[in-house]
């Protein structure tokens, strides 16, 4: 059986290298999938560079997103059988309620191995159902970037209603799903870009409102005009401290910032937060969810029919081209590993 593993190198670099393994008996309550599609996210390059721990000294398999068929379950097992459709959580034991820091532990693709194998073991409890109008490669695109864009707009703060405004910056995985799921819900959505061709793809997504970030810098100012000088009711707010000062000044009065990547950088914004205060707003840091998030996020995927995004598909042994194309920045949603 084959896997790839995130290993140091003799240059001390971390490299995706392809394996051969045996795997372990599934336990009582555990269930084997076959995985039949990966999906890549920014967190991944992160691993990959070193800037990000992986929780652990020894190897581990990465990418947090995978999806399949159970070819196996334990002796224990109720809900699940062989032949079922399933997408795997990105924390395996984050299941309900509040987060925990004991959860970090179990974070797929960096503190527990991950799923860019042909099969792996996962907690019962760790896995959901695909919606049955689903490829297991649309599937394999949830767990981490769409569960994330639903926590931010849908399961903090106050959630996102119809009629109102929200922003999302670029148009990689989090920001595009947020777009299809705003749309959705009868939001209006402004997104931004520094590519002319990602915004007509936009357009084409359902965006109302776009702004070239290269060639407006102040786009916060943009943001304001837009929309009737009122501000936005939700930023999707990817960048970090570089974009987070004028995400500030885009959102409205009792609005929510989502704080979700460090696309900009992990060193403090050059801003005062005051602004949050004067204006009442909710800044709410989001690293993916729960189980029963994703369950709920299901559900509102099946009713309203959202297509995830795929940019492009790469064949397993091309995994690494597939990190070096998310690392190019030229992909407008997901990128995915195919089986």
């Amino acid at each position: 059986m084959k896997r790839y593993l995130l290993r140091k190198q003799d240059n001390e670099n971390l490299d995706v290298v392809l394996n051969e393994f045996e795997l372990s008996e599934p336990g009582p309550t555990d269930v084997r999938v076959r995985i039949e599609a990966c999906s890549l996210n920014y967190r991944d390059l992160l691993m990959k560079s070193g800037q990000s721990a992986s929780g652990g000294e020894g190897d581990v398999v990465p990418l947090s997103d995978g999806a399949g068929t159970i070819s196996f379950v334990g002796s224990n097992v109720t809900k699940w059988k062989a032949g079922d459709r399933v997408a795997l959580t990105f924390f395996q034991d984050w299941e309900e309620g509040r987060f925990d820091m004991r959860y970090h532990k179990s974070a797929r693709g960096g503190s527990c191995d991950g799923v860019l194998a042909e099969e792996v073991n996962a907690p019962q409890h760790s896995i959901v159902r695909i919606p049955d109008y689903l490829s297991t490669a649309e599937a394999a695109c949830l767990p981490c970037a769409a569960v994330t864009a639903w926590h931010g707009l849908m399961e903090r703060s106050r959630p996102m209603q119809e009629g109102d405004t929200v922003l999302c910056l670029g148009t990689g995985g989090v920001s595009i799903f947020a777009l299809q799921m705003a749309k959705a819900a009868g939001a209006k959505v402004i997104v931004t870009s520094s590519s002319d061709e990602k915004l007509e793809r936009a357009i084409e997504l359902g965006a109302d409102e776009t702004i070239n970030y290269r060639d407006t810098p102040e786009w916060d100012k943009a943001v304001f005009e837009k929309t009737g000088k009122r501000g936005v009711d939700h930023v999707i707010e990817v960048g970090g401290p570089g974009t987070l000062p004028r995400s500030m000044n885009s959102v409205a009065a009792g609005g929510s910032i989502a704080l979700i990547g460090v696309l900009t950088g992990f060193e403090a914004p050059d801003a005062s937060l005051f602004p949050l205060v004067t204006k009442n707003v909710d800044l709410s840091g989001i690293y993916v969810g729960s189980r029963e998030m994703f369950g709920r996020l299901n559900e509102f995927l099946t009713e309203h029919q959202v297509q995830p995004v795929i940019d492009r598909t790469f064949s397993f042994d091309e995994a690494p081209d597939a990190y070096r194309h998310l690392e190019s920045g030229e992909h407008l949603g997901k990128v995915v590993v195919s089986m």
